[in-house]
Order: structure tokens, then C-alpha cells, then sequence
């Protein structure tokens, strides 16, 4: 054999062999089991690949009724943008007075404002950071709309008609009493019963809409 090509190592395995030669030229041979698992990985990988790339084109549905601010529903294709912008509105009404149930038994109506007032600024400063690249996306632009729907359409409403008039009572009650509990305050109120069921039902759609950008982020089947 020419020493230029002869072999200088050879690794043997009982499933594969390895050879360098002397031109620096690799050999790599499988057995007939090595190639089978080879074979069984590289479509299991494909599988797997093909499963999350059909999840992503999954057509997702939103029923605005659901969320009381209107009777179609949206129909979109989502993509890791929607699923970015759908997190970070989860993370903000899981973590508020806001996309979780609310009782005014034991939840101060002044503080649960004070979180929903807080939920529409930062959803607010949420859309107008997205970049008008992401924007071009028609389910980038549901989403948002959406989103929108809900602070002009969910949340305004209800804070035109009872926060000014009850924060406005709220805070002259409290200057006339010393030590003081505002569940019991509030409840004086008197349309307190009215204001109670309204935003009953606002939180209610509010917690439908966490459970759409939930499924939207992590998958309808998660719970």
C-alpha cells in the first residue's frame, strides 16, 4: 500500500468503524443496527419538527362576545410574535386585580381600580413598542386589535361610569372615619349594587380573555 494513503488509526466499535489515513482523509462505516437507529432518529427529529411547524399554522378562534365587546370572532393563523405579545398580556392580567376573580368582600374597590388602571397603561405602552415590521402580520394586527377592543370597549365603559363618581365618595367617607374597613365602607355606597354587578361582569369577560391569551401562548390542551 502507498504510505501516503495507508492507515494511521483505526477505531472499531461493534457498531461502527473509524479509520484516519495518512492524507488526513476520515472513514466512517456503520453497521447495518447503527444505520437502522440512525434512520429511526432522523424521523422521529422530522416528526417532532413537523408537528410544531403544523401547531404553529393551527387556526386559532376568539369569540369577542365572550369578552363583551362584540358578537364576531376573529380566526388567525398565530405566529411567535402573537404568542409573544399574547404572554406578555397574560402575565399582566394573571397578575392584577383584573384577569382573576374578584370579591368585594374582601377586594377594596379603590385598589381594584388602581389595577386596571394600571393594566391599561401598560397594555397601552405594550402596542405602541411593537414594531410596525411586526404590525404588517394580519394576525399581529387581530391581536392588537383585539387588545384594544378590550381596554376601549371592556374596561372604559365601566371606569367612565362608576370610578371618578365612587373614588370621589370613597375618599370623602373615609375623612370622616377613624380607624376604618373599606369592605365595609364601600359597601355603603349607594348604588353599591349596581357598580358590584358591572364590574362583576367585566371581570368575568376579563378572565376570558386571560384564558385566550393563556391557550394562545401555551396551547388550547394546557392547563
Amino acid at each position: 500500500m502507498n504510505q501516503a494513503t495507508s492507515t494511521i488509526q483505526t477505531e472499531k466499535s461493534s457498531y461502527l468503524t473509524f479509520s484516519v489515513e495518512r492524507d488526513f482523509t476520515f472513514s466512517l462505516k456503520f453497521n447495518s443496527i447503527a444505520l437502522a437507529v440512525i434512520l429511526v432518529v432522523i424521523v422521529i427529529v422530522s416528526v417532532i419538527k413537523r408537528y410544531f411547524e403544523n401547531r404553529t399554522k393551527t387556526t386559532f378562534e376568539i369569540d369577542q362576545a365572550e369578552m363583551g365587546i362584540g358578537s364576531t370572532k376573529l380566526t388567525f393563523k398565530p405566529n411567535n410574535d402573537d404568542r409573544q405579545i399574547a404572554y406578555k398580556i397574560w402575565v399582566e392580567l394573571s397578575t392584577r386585580k383584573i384577569g382573576i376573580p374578584i370579591d368585594l368582600e374582601h377586594d377594596v374597590i379603590s385598589e381594584v381600580y388602581d389595577s386596571w388602571y394600571g393594566f391599561f397603561s401598560v397594555t397601552r405602552e405594550l402596542i405602541k413598542d411593537i414594531p410596525v415590521t411586526k404590525i404588517q402580520n394580519e394576525s399581529t394586527r387581530k391581536v392588537i386589535k383585539l387588545s384594544i377592543a378590550v381596554l376601549n370597549e371592556g374596561l372604559r365603559p365601566h371606569l367612565t361610569t362608576w370610578q371618578a363618581r365612587f373614588r370621589h365618595w370613597y375618599e370623602k367617607r373615609l375623612k370622616t372615619e377613624g380607624d376604618f374597613d373599606p369592605q365595609s365602607i364601600q359597601a355603603e355606597y349607594s348604588k353599591f349594587n349596581e357598580l358590584k354587578a358591572d364590574m362583576l361582569e367585566v371581570n368575568n369577560h376579563l378572565i376570558k380573555y386571560r384564558t385566550k391569551m393563556k391557550e394562545l401562548v401555551l396551547g388550547a390542551e394546557l392547563d
